[in-house]
């Protein structure tokens, strides 16, 4: 399957008119089988990355929502959402898939790295910055993504970092991730599939240079085990 049918977003746009329930169960048999339908196209996304990487999991998030700490108590998301994560110690970086009506993207990178990670790429940053400039100000990364996603930074400087620092514009950010918007058209056409690979793609070198950074030390040597 390398297409998405129209009947997701038409199952989608219903949902988000009647998002209760017994709607849901109402319509149970459209849901699952619109689920069938992106499994296969997810399928297929991965056996493309699988040319050129190596995909360990899928990650397909659930319909439901999380309550617990929302004060919007609807249900379900009005959205379908996978992941696709890289095979081994040595592979840093995961692609990422979002499906809504007039908000469908890609992102791809580092959200929320941990503590550890986090600090590591921030001193990478900091002692030297010249290789992922080069890798951000490539015209083709450019065009498909622009920077960094800039939503999750702290205000002035972390703790033990110079807020002076010539590269502070890099050190501020706590995620590092990449995203591309599709139209509807454009999911629906017959190369999306194609199209969404070639984005995943476009990330490859980053995702070299950081997975080098986060299985070293500062001073280069290789933190994996033999």
């Amino acid at each position: 399957m390398s297409t998405i049918p129209k009947s997701v977003f038409t199952f989608l746009k219903a949902l988000k008119k009647n998002n209760n329930r017994d709607w849901m169960q109402a319509h149970k048999k459209e849901y699952l089988a619109n689920e069938k339908t992106l499994k296969q196209f997810y399928a297929t996304v991965e056996n493309n990355l699988n040319k050129t990487d190596e995909i360990s999991k899928i990650k397909v998030f659930r319909i439901n929502r999380d309550l617990r700490f929302s004060k919007d108590k609807t249900p379900y998301n009005v959205h379908r959402s996978v992941s696709f994560s890289r095979a081994g110690a040595h592979r840093r970086g995961g692609y990422y898939l979002r499906l809504e009506p007039g908000n469908s993207l890609m992102a791809g990178g580092f959200f929320s790295p941990e503590p550890s990670d986090l600090l590591r790429i921030r001193k990478e940053f900091e002692m030297d910055s010249t290789k992922i400039r080069d890798i951000l100000k490539k015209p083709k990364f450019i065009t498909a993504f622009g920077n960094f996603n800039q939503a999750y930074t702290v205000k002035t400087a972390p703790k033990g970092f110079n807020k002076e620092d010539p590269n502070i514009d890099l050190i501020r950010l706590k995620s590092f991730f990449v995203v591309h918007n599709y139209s509807d058209t454009e999911v629906f056409s017959e190369n999306f599939n194609t199209i969404l690979v070639n984005h995943y793609l476009l990330l490859r070198s980053y995702f070299d240079y950081m997975s080098e950074v986060l299985t070293t030390d500062l001073n280069g040597v290789s933190l994996l085990k033999d």
